[in-house]
């Protein structure tokens, strides 16, 4: 379903009867309706970053439910895109914490190959409505793959932006791994902690102090 090695990381569940027809449920609001992202995107994050090569997750929510955004990775967009409001707030973080300018535009493709896996708790949505695939079935797949990323030898940054990012904590128990939190970059919530908490470079410093190559954020 992926073609590396998060096929054989969830080989139980792509295998299982009730996820074939959970699969078989979103196949059908694909056909029925407009459904984002493309259907060869849904597993963009999984695709672009190997378990193997996880050095940090940023958990979001729902993939974006307007016209050509959503390409399968949390809080980036296609390239022709204007760059969301969060994304915004984002560039504007990494800006104030390690001096790296906004981007031209809202792709993070690059960091995914960098090892940040971008992981939506969601996987799709329908356009123009936000959550409307949550308690579908994805988060079942999801926080089993937080599971399978917390039973990883290798220290990995889990990296948790508001209240809906946060309710993955309790599936990282692992004490080798660094959980880092703050509000979510949403214009609405991010002067109540996301600006100033500096998760670029805290997410470098661990990853260096245990002689893991840190992440390149420039894009």
């Amino acid at each position: 379903m992926i073609g590396n090695d998060w096929d054989k990381i969830l080989e139980i569940i792509e295998n299982s009867q009730g996820f074939k027809k959970f699969l078989s449920i979103v196949n059908e609001k694909y056909q029925k309706g407009i459904v984002y992202p493309p259907k060869n995107y849904v597993f963009n994050a999984l695709k672009l970053t190997s378990y193997k090569d996880v050095k940090v997750v940023i958990v979001g929510q729902d993939p974006y439910h307007g016209e050509g955004e959503a390409h399968g990775l949390s809080f980036s967009v296609q390239k022709e895109i204007k760059i969301p409001p969060s994304l915004q707030n984002i560039y504007k973080e990494l800006y104030d914490d390690l001096k790296i300018p906004p981007h031209k535009d809202g792709d993070l493709t690059k960091w995914a190959k960098e090892g940040v896996l971008l992981l939506n708790a969601v996987l799709t949505v329908d356009k123009d409505h936000p959550a409307s695939h949550r308690g579908l079935g994805w988060e079942l797949l999801t926080d089993y793959i937080i599971k399978a990323i917390n039973e990883k030898d290798t220290p990995v940054v889990f990296i948790l932006w508001g209240n809906f990012a946060k309710e993955k904590k309790k599936y990282i128990t692992n004490p080798k791994h660094l959980v880092i939190t703050s509000s979510h970059p949403s214009p609405f919530s991010a002067n109540n902690g996301f600006f100033g908490s500096k998760p670029f470079s805290k997410t470098n410093e661990f990853l260096i102090k245990n002689n893991i190559k840190p992440i390149d954020w420039q894009l």
